[in-house]
């Protein structure tokens, strides 16, 4: 696992699991981790942070590496990053891995219970469907 800097390689996984990548740019506010073998990209997440919580997002595995555990162990990374970090609660939002995050401790809120900082993002304000779930997991060092 490794901090890896936004860049084309990153845009292509995203691209080609269909999350948005309008939003990202190079030297951005989202911190990008990366799980590699053999020189290849086998999964990655990002998270933005907004004060002293975050949105994670951009979870992308090809679909040739879906079903080993690599998405839990990128969720589990992120979550110590942002432990590290001093964030206290994580929020996403997801169209096809609602029942991953609940497996991982998230929990589904109505969009009308999002912090500004979130409902100002441009994943949360039109990037991600109305339709998508809404979730959030408080953090703690109990988590790690």
């Amino acid at each position: 696992m490794e901090h890896i800097a936004y860049n084309q390689e990153v845009t292509a996984l995203l691209a080609a699991c269909d999350l948005p990548v309008v939003d990202l740019r190079v030297n951005g506010d989202v911190c990008f981790f990366g799980l590699r073998q053999e020189g290849d990209l086998l999964g990655v997440i990002g998270i933005e942070v907004h004060g002293d919580i975050g949105l994670l997002r951009s979870l992308a595995i090809p679909v040739a590496h879906r079903g080993k555990g690599l998405g839990q162990q990128l969720v589990a990374y992120a979550e110590e990053w942002a432990i590290r970090s001093g964030l206290k609660a994580l929020y996403l939002l997801t169209t096809t891995a609602g029942e991953l995050f609940k497996r991982l401790g998230y929990a589904e809120l109505s969009r009308s219970q999002a912090p500004k900082a979130i409902t100002e993002t441009p994943q949360f304000a039109g990037l991600c469907p109305a339709s998508s779930s809404f979730m959030f997991k408080e953090l703690s060092a109990s988590n790690s």
